[in-house]
């Protein structure tokens, strides 16, 4: 059954009447090429084309007899063609029919992936726009490490999200393949050239070489992408989730009105969406270990992918679709709270400007070990005494030695610190890939500060 929450385009593309029409295409497309190399009657083939369609009640009825589902299909398709019916499936293995439509399925369904993802990659776009100059605290191992930007989270979100799509594309291409070569893939009953009419009439390319049927490493790289692209929607979420911690409360997902949190505490408003994300992105993965695990096939052909593919192939485009969709719709909503970004950028009083600190103690000429030394000892000590470490800095007599209070406020310059937050932001959202330079950036250390080789502070 498909899920409620399916959007219905995508879940026509699976949905058994579909795949139905999308064997009869190829049916259609392979008669029509044997017809015009004379194998068979153009009569039969234009009786063929003129086929009524079918029906999945009738091939399913049919199928209770048969227990062979292709056989099912053109017993079907037969009851309406007549006399020519004779011609349907001519030289054809059931993996002829089934392959090529899957891929075009296939293709179908990573068109309506590809334009939720430009839904996402917009959505996130409008939001680093609007957040490209709002500071916040930059966390590594969960703890405060240096100032950032909101944008800047948002616009490394955006980067990958482009990569996914990219990652998409490649994979649509590689499982573009069709293959009318046989039961071993020798071209036996049928020569090469119908195969290539066949594929140029259905817009796929012809699989190179083949078995029974198309090799399963291009359908399991396929799903990796999908997983790869729901695992980066986890990771998003999983931010999402993790801001919206009472004890942080920078961002939240959308609270509708009416909307009610917990059946026993009417307080909460709870990341749900974000947390459903999370979930789902685990089936992609197992899914992706499942199509990995078909492409190993005894001999030629066995069927043991083809009852896992028909879960996991539809269940992954229709998972990664509403997660797509779900998550456009949580960046549109999500409500910011950069009152509350800066009040914890501030929490740890200074602490986040000692590497500046370090930098500027080492451009005056002391050691950094020993920069280090004084520059730890004031954090130890502002963290465990929750006293203002610039205050304490400044009271170092050591330190104090080394910097003027006109250096020691640069370096707790918040402004000098995200100086290229903006621009990154800016480069990401103008889809440039490749890694920055000092002219993109605008990198030119404010006031004439010292830079070494690459660029680095010295």
């Amino acid at each position: 059954m498909i899920p409620r929450y399916t959007n219905p385009e995508m879940g026509r593309v699976w949905c058994d009447q579909r795949k139905y029409e999308t064997w009869l295409r190829v049916e259609v497309a392979a008669a029509d090429a044997m017809a015009a190399a004379g194998l068979i009657p153009e009569a039969a083939a234009r009786d063929i084309a003129a086929c009524a369609g079918v029906r999945a009640e009738r091939i399913d009825e049919i199928e209770q007899t048969t227990q062979h589902d292709v056989i099912a299909f053109t017993t079907a398709v037969a009851e309406q063609v007549g006399p020519s019916a004779r011609w349907l499936h001519f030289g054809l293995t059931s993996s002829d029919v089934l392959d090529t439509a899957l891929a075009l399925q296939m293709g179908e369904a990573c068109g309506l992936i590809l334009a939720d993802l430009d839904g996402a990659i917009g959505a996130v776009a409008e939001r680093a726009r609007e957040h490209r100059d709002t500071p916040m605290i930059g966390r590594t191992h969960g703890v405060h490490a240096e100032p950032m930007t909101f944008g800047l989270k948002l616009a490394l979100w955006h980067a990958e999200l482009r990569r996914a799509r990219t990652r998409l594309e490649r994979a649509r291409e590689v499982v573009n393949v069709g293959k009318i070569s046989g039961a071993v893939g020798t071209y036996a009953h049928l020569d090469p050239e119908i195969e290539q009419q066949v594929c140029d009439a259905l817009g796929l390319t012809p699989a190179p070489v083949a078995s029974q049927v198309v090799q399963r490493d291009r359908h399991a790289e396929l799903l990796g992408a999908l997983a790869i692209a729901g695992a980066s929607i986890e990771k998003f979420a999983l931010e999402v989730r993790g801001l919206q911690k009472t004890e942080i409360g920078e961002v939240e997902e959308g609270f509708a009105k009416g909307q009610k949190g917990s059946s026993a505490m009417p307080h909460k408003r709870n990341p749900i969406g974000c947390e459903q994300l999370t979930g789902l992105a685990r089936v992609l993965r197992a899914n992706a270990v499942a199509a990995i695990e078909n492409v190993a096939l005894w001999h030629e052909r066995d069927i043991s992918h083809s009852s896992v593919e028909r879960v996991v192939i539809p269940d992954s485009f229709i998972v990664l679709d509403h997660m797509l969709r779900r998550f456009a719709r949580i960046v549109r909503g999500l409500v910011v709270h950069p009152e509350r970004m800066r009040e914890n950028l501030e929490r740890s009083r200074g602490v986040v400007f000692s590497g500046t600190v370090l930098l500027e103690l080492a451009q005056r000429g002391v050691s950094r070990e020993q920069g280090y030394v004084w520059v730890q000892r004031a954090a130890m000590r502002s963290h465990d005494e929750q006293l203002d470490f610039k205050t304490l800095l400044a009271e170092d007599p050591e330190v104090a030695a080394v910097l003027s209070p006109d250096e020691l406020d640069r370096a707790f310059d918040l402004e000098r610190q995200l100086r290229h937050a903006g621009p990154i932001v800016d480069r990401v959202l103008a889809g440039v890939e490749s890694g920055g330079s000092a002219a993109a950036l605008d990198l030119a250390a404010p006031g004439g500060s010292p830079r070494g080789a690459g660029g680095r502070p010295a």
